[in-house]
């Protein structure tokens, strides 16, 4: 049986050389290597390519080498959770690339499997895939990706065995799993390391075949950030209640369903406060990798003892759950497997097109999952105010803002009215309490049918 050497993090961080294409797993900081990180800042080891989904937290992981200039390029899903990588991009201090969160986690799952590229749906039509390669097939338009492969992956996981057999609790599988596959040296930081035999063949997720050495590190409430606890107790307006009251009305029992951030994570909250059978009836599913996302923790525990949702807040996992990997998360999505996804949005127009991830003015470092399930559910349901601060409506003729998919949304739900596309037509299907029609007609710039 092969035997994988056991290192020190500080001989673990030398195997990264200047220039080098790192790899880093973990979403947030769950399944985050970060005392590997901490330990590579300590070189200062320069003029890396960081890939991964973010760049971890204000320093905190890859935040800790963007914060000592050893990174020359970014290249991941969603920075904005990070303002120093905002700052970085903005002033130029760093180049980045933005990829949606499913084809960051498809092309590490191809680079690893030796596979050169491949074509997706998501992101065709939007700023994302410009200058890209694309090719219509069965009808729909799709996007050619290139596989992606570094140099080095620092990996998290929960156990390993003497061998590199690798075993992750609760949603720590998230990139780390493709990105064991993926890069000419891998380097696992665990928190336990076991005698071979000490892990059941049907418990590993990663065989040892990928792992190249191993750290063990154990894992304390400072290293998840923000995901160390979960605050209770959170003051709502009556309109936002109002519009995740209407879009729980649509969901039925049986429905696998994806619930974006803000007014979407407020129908979490019914079901969780709901009756039983509705708690029971929906399945919540969250990018990150779970089915079966339950209610946060009573009792005010954090990510050291709970699964995290998609945004990195602890979570309870219902009877039947499930966990998995980002790149399984979202071959669910693109296969069709989600039967609704409820998201905010800045623009919806009369094509059904969305705009909800960019705004004029400020850097493109925010994409996510947005793009993969705007392309992937079976029905996608939009939550947002009728209105932007300044009044302007958000319901227009064509988008103005950078496109998330195209001609994709079939329920528009805001704090005045719903609208749909029967008939491919928008069109006005009810008032929200207390709003008048005149109101929802004066605005909304769009045309629609009464």
């Amino acid at each position: 049986m092969k035997h994988v050497p056991i290192i020190s993090l500080g001989e673990a961080a030398a195997k990264v050389k200047e220039g080098d294409t790192l790899l880093q797993g973990g979403f947030g900081m769950t399944g985050n290597p970060v005392h590997l990180m901490h330990a590579l800042a300590g070189l200062g080891t320069r003029n890396l390519t960081f890939i991964g989904n973010n760049t971890g937290e204000p320093g905190l992981g890859g935040g800790r080498l963007l914060r000592n200039g050893q990174l020359k390029k970014i290249i991941g899903s969603f920075f904005t959770s990070n303002p120093d990588a905002v700052k970085a991009a903005q002033s130029g201090a760093v180049a980045y690339e933005l990829l949606p969160q499913g084809t960051l986690a498809e092309a590490i799952r191809a680079g690893g499997a030796g596979i050169g590229g491949f074509y997706t749906p998501t992101a065709a039509g939007t700023l994302i895939a410009k200058g890209q390669e694309t090719k219509v097939i069965d009808g729909v338009e799709q996007v050619f990706v290139k596989g992606i492969r570094g140099n080095v992956a620092f990996i998290r996981a929960w156990q390993a065995d003497t061998a590199g057999n690798l075993r992750y609790r609760m949603t720590e599988q998230n990139f780390n799993r493709a990105m064991a596959t993926a890069a000419d040296l891998v380097i696992a930081e665990v928190e336990e390391i076991v005698p071979v035999g000490n892990l059941a063949p049907e418990h590993i997720h990663t065989p040892g075949c990928y792992v190249d050495f191993l750290v063990e590190a154990k894992l304390m409430p400072e290293d998840l950030g923000i995901s160390v606890s979960v605050s209770s107790g959170k003051k709502v307006d009556e309109a936002r209640m109002n519009m995740a009251r209407r879009a729980l009305a649509e969901l039925r029992s049986g429905d696998v369903v994806n619930l974006g951030i803000g007014i979407p994570t407020l129908v979490a909250d019914l079901i969780a406060s709901g009756p039983r059978s509705v708690q029971h009836g929906i399945i919540l599913h969250t990018e990150n990798g779970m089915l079966g996302v339950g209610p946060a923790p009573t009792d005010g525990g954090g990510a050291m003892n709970y699964p995290v949702n998609a945004g990195k807040i602890p979570v309870t996992a219902l009877p039947g759950s499930s966990y998995f990997d980002s790149a399984d998360s979202f071959a669910m999505i693109r296969g069709g497997h989600i039967d609704v996804a409820i998201m905010g949005g800045l623009e919806v127009d009369e094509q059904a097109n969305l705009a909800n991830w960019a705004v004029p003015g400020k850097p493109l470092l925010g994409v996510g999952g947005a793009m993969d399930l705007a392309k992937g559910a079976k029905r996608l349901i939009i939550t947002m105010t009728h209105t932007n601060p300044d009044g302007s409506p958000k319901i227009v003729p064509t988008c103005t803002l950078p496109l998330t998919a195209e001609g994709v949304v079939d329920l528009i739900i805001t704090d005045l009215a719903v609208f749909g596309y029967p008939n491919h037509q928008l069109t006005l299907l009810e008032l929200m309490p207390g709003a008048t029609l005149d109101e929802v007609r004066a605005k909304t710039s769009a045309k629609f049918v009464e």
